[in-house]
């Protein structure tokens, strides 16, 4: 593999020549269970398009993709891949990959333009998702619906600043989330609340990568602001639990939860128990901050209230009690997973604004050895031991049943290749079945409740800040004619999950 250099932060780290191994590691094709679930998942602004139509308001993605300069390397989702328009072509595709599932988000703006518990609701909207999930279930494919991926429209922001005004918010989310299971609960039986509060908190309200765009440098604090974010979340959460519990779920017998995302973390030097200790408060301050209050009914790990302080908000002992009384109700754990990275334990004391509990996050320890081969973004390399590590670390601290929600890769160079080189992923089709042999150990070796994988994605899409540079779809998206063509690994998926779960 190519020499090249890894950037983490500000630090610029010449590496050594990548090595994988002498020989690179088989895929075994290791057995699943016989009921193990298997599809694919989008989000509705990544694909959907029809920016305006049909009623459709803002979101902050709406706003955040049309600043100028821009901050999504030119480009925006105002057509995307035009799955408002296409739905019914991407229905049959999925339908040709043989999907068990299929996780799809609901765009708050499309049903409530505006997005508050007074304003109007777009019937158009509700229409489109109901035409979905009737396609979805005639096709045998179930849905599992996602009520919030990074959207929220943007008018709640220029009211009271969303996320930031926990009140409100939770109950605007309440609002939007029982309009939700009152016109799709009947036939939508998995919910998912938020995907990648982490996401949400620290790119959206830190370092400022993503909508809206707050950090210090545009004129926000940095200190506070993801800690307030992240406490509005967990709360919105945990009320839409229980209305869920409450008004739907005796009715409906459906299941809810949330998505996390995250990394697993190896010490940056194995046998120094300070970077040992550096990796374990990654995973905290990381995962724990959200799961800990969520999934146990605890206050947030001692390690973040240590080192933030005032800056990371109590919770009272109303919310307390919420938090104890609907930990019970998720009913699993919904994980998105891609990388592995080093943990680095920093000598200094950490910044006044630090969000990793003090932490350097690195692709090569202190041998210089990389985890595994780079992928087509410097952050996400092949590392399916710690997939499994990760697995491990969550099921021994929570356990719940875990559900793969996102996994998956772009291969190198993916946005520069032919569509004929494009189809051909074979790197994508490796890195999906080592991963899916983590899977298989941690079930059968680990004794983990793993049951079902999601594929990060049906088809290539407009990729967030990156624009339409990366594509991780197991479907090729021509962005000038919209022409959807299957790359190998959905062809792959398809019949690797048929051999696994085989003879079950």
């Amino acid at each position: 593999m190519n020499i090249n250099m890894f950037q983490a932060g500000d630090n610029v780290l010449h590496a050594k020549k990548e090595q994988w191994a002498v020989e690179p590691r088989p895929v075994e094709e290791l057995p699943l269970p016989a009921n193990f679930f298997w599809g694919a998942a989008t989000a509705a602004y990544q694909i959907e398009g029809g920016a305006s139509q049909d009623g459709k308001g803002k979101s902050i993605w709406d706003t955040f993709s049309h600043l100028e300069p821009s901050r999504t390397n030119g480009e925006n989702a105002d057509v995307a891949c035009d799955h408002y328009n296409r739905m019914l072509e991407d229905l049959d595709l999925m339908a040709s990959y043989d999907v068990d599932v299929y996780r799809f988000s609901i765009a708050w703006s499309r049903v409530i333009p505006l997005g508050g518990r007074n304003d109007p609701i777009n019937e158009k909207g509700i229409a489109f998702y109901n035409r979905l999930i009737d396609g979805l279930l005639a096709r045998n494919i179930k849905p599992i619906v996602t009520l919030y991926h990074w959207d929220v429209p943007q008018e709640l922001y220029d009211r009271y600043g969303a996320f930031l005004n926990t009140v409100e918010f939770k109950a605007d989310f309440e609002n939007f989330a029982k309009l939700c299971f009152s016109s799709f609960g009947d036939r939508v039986k998995n919910w998912v609340t938020f995907n990648e509060p982490y996401i949400i908190s620290i790119f959206g309200h830190h370092s400022g990568v993503l909508a809206p765009g707050h950090s210090a440098a545009t004129g926000y604090d940095s200190r506070t602001e993801p800690w307030r974010v992240g406490h509005t979340i967990i709360l919105s959460h945990a009320a839409v639990v229980d209305l869920y519990a409450r008004e739907f779920r005796p009715s409906q017998n459906g299941i809810i939860s949330i998505v996390l995302n995250g990394h697993f973390y190896e010490p940056w030097d194995a046998a120094s128990e300070e970077h040992k200790a550096a990796a374990q408060r990654r995973l905290e301050f990381y995962i724990g901050w959200f799961a800990d209050p969520i999934f146990l009914g605890q206050n947030y790990p001692a390690q973040m209230r240590a080192q933030l302080g005032y800056r990371l908000p109590e919770f009272t002992t109303e919310e307390m009690s919420l938090l104890r009384k609907t930990a019970p109700f998720n009913a699993f754990y919904g994980m998105n997973h891609y990388s592995t990275k080093f943990a680095r334990a920093l000598p200094d004391p950490p910044a006044e604004d630090d969000c990793t509990g003090n932490v350097e996050e690195l692709a090569v320890n202190k041998e210089g050895e990389y985890l595994g081969p780079v992928s087509g973004m410097s952050w996400l390399r092949v590392a399916p031991d710690g997939f499994r590590k990760l697995m491990n670390w969550v099921w021994d601290r929570y356990h719940l049943p875990i559900i793969i929600t996102e996994n998956g890769c772009p291969c190198p160079g993916e946005s520069q290749m032919t569509l004929d080189q494009a189809v051909n992923d074979t790197f994508r089709v490796r890195y999906f079945g080592l991963y899916l042999d983590a899977i298989s150990r941690a079930i059968y070796e680990d004794g983990i409740d793993v049951q079902g994988y999601c594929a990060w994605s049906l088809m290539d899409n407009f990729e967030w800040s990156a624009g339409y540079g990366p594509r991780y779809g197991i479907t090729h998206v021509s962005y000038e004619t919209l022409v959807r063509t299957p790359k190998k690994s959905a062809f792959y998926l398809e019949q690797s999950f048929k051999a696994r779960r085989s003879g079950f």
